[in-house]
């Protein structure tokens, strides 16, 4: 049962019954918002509803009927009710019928019943899933119980190692394997760890609108959503991602909601939020972004509401830290949220600070994109940011990142270091791919370039060229993103919009890692990763890059160790000077040979799409 997470003022609670006992009164006690058990038999009820009149629980211990018995009490902006009597062994369903109107489930439910889209979850992800009480009423309800869900954690303390290097791998539950279940991820565990990433960050997976989404339509922000299995199950994958050394991050939405939030129902007028709704915008301020919703970030019920959600994953469910999506909308400055926002770092900076008052080394990322002098403000103060690099690095990979575009490059990807950003700390979640862009080996197999007998479209061609991609962009420090399958070069379309199949399931291929050239690209990823992993030279602060031309290399320096990764991403020979800084005897890392150079600047030819990883002691 939900934990305390903020005070209410005292009040009394007189308890409603399945044989009703109007006299019996419950002590003063202070309850949060939401349902909090108050004995083996027993729960209360707080419904907080600025502006509303009365609010009757019905549900299936009163046959769903309205009845004074199981009016809410009301004090100030807060209902309140106790329910006695009641079955441990049982779940049960239950509603709030606000101003006899609105039916809703409470928005700190951790359980929902979903009249349309329960039925359709197979008993294999969900044993048992108490079914919907058809012809009694309609719209979301909540499912309650008085038994305690006491999970034994094996791992009670996990702490996270170099969050400032992290390899981080994004996963999206219903795509990842055939099961499309939590379950089925946990399955994975032993080749993800293999890999050697540290960090999985999962596609948002609390309660959203319908069984098959991506998860960006979020509905109730306390409740696992039961598409990918039972609450007991997510909490299993964390400890076990934990008992791995793998730390987890839960991709949240807050900048919208959609039409079956309850603290959007409260408050609408027709097809709009209400004027009067304490937690959302009439519209959204942003003119080019808006989905769902738009959440009023400068609305202190928001900020509580905000600060609740975070605090209730980090204690029930041992999450260690959020990405948040879309950060730029968190402002009702009018705009496209490109633009310097003193009032949106704010905003940010504070539900930061309540993260980390709960949990000091939370991760914090946030889907910025806005401008870098904003970006640097924000990861100055702790909070990592995502860069994306798919476009620059895509155009290296197809052979067009010596065209120009804006008079630069179109395969300079310097972007993807923190120092080049101009930033002190190195806050900065560079990837190639992500849920939201094209997959590389996609483009390269429709647009890759050709030169005689050297033409990128081919498979193999093109995967080695992913290949030099994983080197370069892994020998850059600061944390890195995995797109799931991109070790593996997978190459469905994404799609360019809705009606292009964005959205749709996508085919899952495991059976790439048994493919020969595939296999080889899963190694070069995980050989770079155990390099992260094992030697520091790869967080330090020391290096240098030369990422804008086709010859790309990075430089890192730490004590009297150099490590030294280049790479030709253009599709012929080439011959460039690469400065060593000092002469010696250079081991290269995927060959196993020596190279010993005679001067500082040595001139070295790589074939098209070759890479080389020379370290020096």
């Amino acid at each position: 049962m939900r934990q305390i997470l903020t005070i209410l003022s005292i009040v009394c609670f007189l308890f409603a019954c399945k044989d009703p006992l109007p006299n019996e009164i419950a002590k003063n006690v202070t309850y949060a918002d939401g349902i909090t058990q108050i004995s083996d038999d027993s729960l209360a009820f707080v419904l907080y509803a600025p502006g509303k009149q009365s609010v009757y629980i019905i549900g299936d211990f009163n046959n769903w009927t309205v009845t004074d018995n199981y009016k809410m009490k009301k004090s100030g902006d807060r209902f309140w009710l106790a329910i006695g009597n009641l079955d441990n062994s049982k779940e049960y369903i239950c509603q709030y019928l606000v101003d006899n109107q609105i039916r809703i489930a409470d928005p700190y439910a951790n359980k929902i019943s979903d009249p349309w889209n329960d039925s359709s979850i197979s008993t294999e992800i969900y044993p048992n899933l108490i079914p919907y009480p058809q012809g009694k009423t309609s719209e979301i309800a909540m499912v309650v119980s008085t038994a305690k869900e006491n999970y034994s954690w094996k791992v009670q303390n996990f702490t996270i190692t170099n969050a400032d290097n992290l390899a981080i791998y994004e996963i999206l539950i219903r795509d990842f394997t055939e099961k499309r279940s939590i379950k089925g991820v946990e399955e994975k565990l032993p080749y993800l760890k293999s890999l050697g990433i540290n960090a999985i960050e999962l596609m948002p997976f609390n309660e959203f609108e319908g069984n098959d989404s991506w998860g960006y339509n979020p509905s109730f922000y306390f409740a696992t959503d039961k598409a990918y299995g039972q609450s007991v199950d997510y909490k299993q994958f964390i400890d076990a991602c934990h008992e791995n050394g793998i730390a987890v991050i839960m991709d949240m939405v807050l900048n919208h909601s959609y039409g079956q939030c309850p603290l959007v129902r409260l408050y609408m007028n027709g097809e709009r939020v209400a004027a009067n709704n304490p937690y959302f915008n009439v519209q959204s301020p942003n003119t080019s972004y808006s989905w769902g919703y738009d959440f009023n970030h400068e609305s202190t019920y928001t900020q509580n509401f905000v600060d609740s959600i975070c605090a209730f994953w980090l204690k029930e469910y041992k999450i260690d830290g959020f990405r948040f999506d879309f950060t730029k909308g968190f402002t009702n400055t009018k705009g496209d949220g490109q633009a310097y926002d003193a009032s949106r770092i704010a905003i940010l900076k504070r539900m930061a600070s309540q993260i980390w008052k709960r949990k000091s080394d939370a991760i914090v990322i946030f889907e910025h994109l806005a401008d870098n002098s904003e970006e640097r403000e924000l990861a100055d103060a702790g909070i990592k940011l995502w860069g994306n690099m798919n476009y620059n690095v895509n155009e290296a990979t197809m052979g067009w990142g010596e065209e120009k575009e804006n008079g630069k490059n179109k395969g300079d990807i310097s972007w993807a270091s923190y120092k080049n950003r101009g930033w002190t700390k190195s806050n900065l979640v560079a990837y190639m791919e992500s849920h939201d862009e094209e997959r590389l080996m996609y483009k390269n197999k429709q647009w890759g370039k050709s030169v005689d007998n050297y033409n990128v479209k081919d498979v193999d061609t093109g995967l080695k060229r992913v290949e030099a991609a994983a080197v370069i962009f892994l020998s850059i420090p600061g944390a890195k993103m995995i797109w799931q399958f991109g070790e593996l070069g997978y190459d469905y379309k994404l799609g360019s919009s809705m009606e292009d199949g964005r959205l749709d399931k996508k085919p899952i291929r495991w059976d790439y890692a048994d493919q020969p050239s595939r296999k080889a690209l899963y190694n070069v990823f995980a050989r770079m990763l155990e390099l992260r992993n094992s030697e520091s030279i790869f967080s330090t602060s020391n290096f240098s890059i030369l990422l804008s031309s086709n010859f790309k290399y990075v430089i890192l320096r730490q004590d009297n160790k150099t490590a030294i990764a280049i790479a030709n991403f253009d599709v012929v020979q080439k011959t460039e000077p690469v400065n060593f800084e000092k002469i010696g005897t250079w081991n290269e890392i995927f060959t196993n040979t020596n190279f010993t150079n005679t001067t500082e600047t040595e001139n070295i030819t790589l074939d098209a799409g070759e890479y080389k990883l020379f370290f020096n002691d």
